[in-house]
């Protein structure tokens, strides 16, 4: 998400970000920037995390809400600062979601209060029979795959 948001709150509106960003069209480096090596450190992560979020802040409050930019991976690349905000935004929030899915089936822990087991007052086994309700439904839903036993 870093490297996403230093290319898209610095070149693609003519502020580069000063640290070293992947091109936007090498396939090959952004696969290595895509998790963190054994080679990279807490700090070094969190560090790089802060300096584009410094960075992102001085651009929107540098730009109107209307700034032209140009995202050349974009099939259509001309954008306002606005389009790129939002689509920080919902890709922030996609991969944090994935991240939370990762971490519940980690440790266990679900909702939002520190050692919850419950999630809007339901319990595991609520969940389970609800997840298996839905997951019958949608094999029965595609032939292909059929019911679920």
């Amino acid at each position: 998400m870093a490297f996403s948001d230093a290319r898209y709150f610095g070149e693609v509106f003519g502020r580069p970000f000063p640290d070293t960003v992947p091109r936007w069209d090498d396939e090959a480096a952004w696969k290595e920037e895509l998790w963190a090596t054994e080679h990279e450190t807490r700090e070094q992560i969190v560090g790089l995390h802060r300096r584009v979020g410094e960075h992102t802040d001085a651009t929107i409050k540098a730009l109107a809400i209307d700034a032209p930019g140009f995202v050349p991976w974009w099939p259509r690349p001309h954008v306002k600062l606005f389009n790129v905000m939002v689509h920080s935004l919902s890709e922030t929030a996609r991969h944090a979601g994935h991240a939370d899915i990762l971490r519940e089936q980690l440790d266990g822990v679900v909702g939002t209060a520190p050692g919850s087991k419950a999630l809007h007052g339901q319990d595991r086994d609520h969940w389970e029979t609800k997840y298996a309700m839905i997951e019958r439904a949608a094999r029965a839903a595609d032939p292909a795959h059929g019911p679920t036993p």
